[in-house]
């Protein structure tokens, strides 16, 4: 198998993940639950992975760092918790760019009073910050964008829009799922006020975490409340940080596997990981870009951009095309919408979907070679 649907999810691990996610079960209890040595491990191994979170993305501190299940927990914690319409009368800004665990929170806080201006893309897949700038009215409070878009690999100018934010006094919300651990990123030097990922994408962690890391001063209301291991005759929960967004018991094992992928990314050196992956998408892109009848969509004059490559194959449904790559080839892609209705509309492939074709650092030359070949001999057949 070609594994070449990394934007979902990377596949291939490095091995002191399984081991690490292996020890913790043996291990790790319930952190917060006692003061067992059990107990005490999972402690110690999720602050130590809230402490090297805190350090890759200079947030100011590990207890700026809590814990969810996924990106898409992150996000609507971070969208439900500092948006009240009921309230206030209030507008965020979003784009045409941003993935559902975006739109649909916001289109939820929509219909609760909410106003909201979503940034249109162009044809490559790319928003204009002078429209952001013009869209910015006295009511505006949040704006939200992903930092690369998942579909075209386009990324956006956070220190840019987040010195939009600044200078505006407005609260800036980066969602990360795709560059997180690929892309440096600083919550100081980009203006960030709430960062939002996944662990099991470009961190190379398990399924089943994410984080959400919350500048000081900036308040977020919890999305769920309950057992938190502290103040426990206390009928409010928690209110600092990280607890307040932390209720209930932690993918201890989850974020063991994480603190193990953060060590080797730190290892690594996030730019060689990015420099791989951008050389096999760019081998990959000059490879298909002339096929005939081969679409390949996003701004590839932007180099420094996430290790995506989206194609359509003249009138065939990207379904089938991926399903092609899948049972003759052995290659496994994404195809269909993406969580990305918008960008889609942008692009015009609504009714097509597109096939993408991401890449990790444990992909090959000789398998992007391979996946060429095989989207150039599926446009010859068509």
């Amino acid at each position: 198998m070609i594994y070449l649907d990394n934007a979902s999810t990377s596949f291939h691990k490095p091995e002191c993940v399984f081991e690490a996610v292996l020890k913790a079960m043996h291990q790790a209890g319930n952190s917060g639950r006692g003061s067992s040595g059990e107990a005490m491990e999972a402690s110690r191994l999720i602050f130590d992975t809230r402490y090297r979170i805190a350090r890759m993305f200079e947030a100011d501190g590990p207890e700026c760092v809590a814990f969810t299940g996924n990106a898409t927990e992150a996000l609507n914690t971070a969208l439900f918790g500092i948006i009240h319409p009921e309230r206030e009368n209030i507008h965020a800004i979003a784009t045409e760019m941003d993935h559902n665990s975006v739109l649909r929170p916001l289109y939820a806080l929509e219909k609760r009073g909410m106003k909201l201006t979503i940034l249109p893309a162009d044809r490559k897949g790319r928003i204009s910050l002078t429209d952001l700038e013009t869209a910015i009215r006295p009511e505006t409070k949040v704006i939200v964008c992903t930092h690369a878009s998942n579909l075209t690999g386009n990324r956006n100018d956070i220190h840019a829009i987040g010195e939009i934010a600044k200078r505006h006094k407005l609260l800036f919300i980066v969602d990360a799922a795709q560059t997180a651990g690929v892309f440096p990123i600083s919550m100081k030097r980009d203006q960030i006020d709430i960062l939002c990922f996944s662990g099991h994408k470009g961190l190379m962690g398990p399924q089943g975490t994410g984080v959400i890391c919350v500048r000081p001063g900036v308040r977020v209301e919890p999305l769920k409340v309950g057992g938190s291991g502290i103040l426990t005759f206390q009928k409010e929960h928690p209110s600092d940080m990280p607890e307040t967004l932390e209720a209930g018991t932690l993918n201890s094992h989850g974020i063991a596997g994480l603190r193990a992928a953060l060590g080797w990314i730190e290892e690594t050196g996030t730019d060689r990981i990015r420099q791989r992956e951008q050389r096999l998408m760019q081998q990959f892109y000059d490879q298909v870009k002339d096929i005939s009848g081969v679409t390949v969509y996003g701004d590839f004059s932007q180099k420094d951009r996430s290790p995506v490559v989206t194609l359509n194959i003249e009138d065939m449904g990207s379904s089938e095309v991926s399903m092609i790559l899948d049972e003759e080839y052995g290659i496994s892609t994404r195809s269909g919408g993406h969580c990305a209705p918008l960008m889609h509309r942008a692009l015009g492939t609504e009714k097509t979907g597109a096939v993408r074709f991401s890449f990790s650092y444990f992909n090959t030359e000789e398998e992007v070679d391979e996946a060429s070949r095989a989207v150039k001999e599926i446009a010859e057949e068509e």
